[in-house]
C-alpha cells in the first residue's frame, strides 16, 4: 500500500514528526521544521506524503506541497543523498530556490541545509543540471495545501517549469533553458509564463 496524501486532524507534533488522525486512524509521518512550525494540534490539514518501504519499516514523509514531495524524490536520485539530507535541503530552501541553484550551478545555496557540505552540494547541482524539473505523480502537481501554507511557491515554480519546457521545445538545451529562466525570473518575475519566456529568450540571445 502506497500512501500519497492524508487529510485529517493533527493529533500531536514531535521534534521531527507529526501524528495525523484520519477517521480514527493515526499516521505518524516524518516532517521538517518548516512544516511543523505551520501546523497546529487540533486543526485539519492536508499532508502530501511520500511512502518509503524497506525490510525494516514503512516510513511516511510529509510535506506542505506536492512539489516539495516531488523534489524530495528527485534529490534522492543523487548518489549519497538519503531521506534525511533531502528533507534537510527542503527545510532550508524552497523548491524555487532549489531550481535556481541547480540552473545557475550555485551549490552554496544548498549548504544552508543542515548536514549538507560543499562536496555534496556540488554533486547535487552537477548531477541534476540539465534534467527537467520533477512533476507530480500523474503529470501535474496537486493543489491541495497544508493549512497555513501559501500556494505562491508552487505557482511560481510551476510557471518556471512551463517556461523551461517551452524553451526546450524550441530547441534549446535543457541546461541553457533552465539557466535563462532562472536569470530572467530575477527581473521579470515568475507570475506570467509568457513574459518569463520572452525575458528568458533575451537572456539566451546575449
Amino acid at each position: 500500500m502506497i500512501i500519497g496524501r492524508l487529510t485529517g486532524t493533527v493529533a500531536a507534533l514531535g521534534t521531527d514528526n507529526i501524528l495525523i488522525d484520519v477517521n480514527g486512524v493515526g499516521y505518524v509521518c516524518m516532517a521538517g521544521t518548516r512544516l511543523l512550525s505551520r501546523v497546529h494540534v487540533g486543526e485539519t490539514s492536508v499532508l502530501h506524503v511520500e511512502t518509503k518501504v524497506s525490510e525494516a519499516a514503512i516510513t511516511l514523509y510529509a510535506f506542505g506541497s506536492d512539489e516539495e514531495r516531488a523534489w524530495f524524490v528527485r534529490l534522492q536520485d543523487v548518489h549519497g543523498v538519503a531521506g534525511k539530507a533531502a528533507m534537510a535541503i527542503l527545510d532550508a530552501i524552497t523548491p524555487a530556490e532549489l531550481m535556481d541553484a541547480i540552473a545557475l550551478g550555485d551549490a552554496s545555496v544548498l549548504t544552508r541545509a543542515k548536514g549538507v557540505g560543499k562536496k555534496l552540494a556540488e554533486r547535487i547541482t552537477g548531477e541534476l543540471a540539465g534534467k527537467p524539473p520533477p512533476m507530480g505523480r500523474f503529470g501535474k502537481f496537486e493543489t491541495a495545501q497544508v493549512a497555513g501554507l501559501a500556494s505562491a511557491p508552487v505557482a511560481a515554480t510551476g510557471v518556471r517549469s512551463e517556461a523551461i519546457s517551452a524553451l526546450a521545445n524550441l530547441g534549446y538545451a535543457q541546461t541553457d533553458a533552465a539557466r535563462a529562466v532562472a536569470s530572467a525570473a530575477k527581473d521579470a518575475g515568475d507570475d506570467d509564463v509568457s513574459l518569463l519566456i520572452k525575458a528568458a529568450l533575451k537572456e539566451l540571445a546575449r
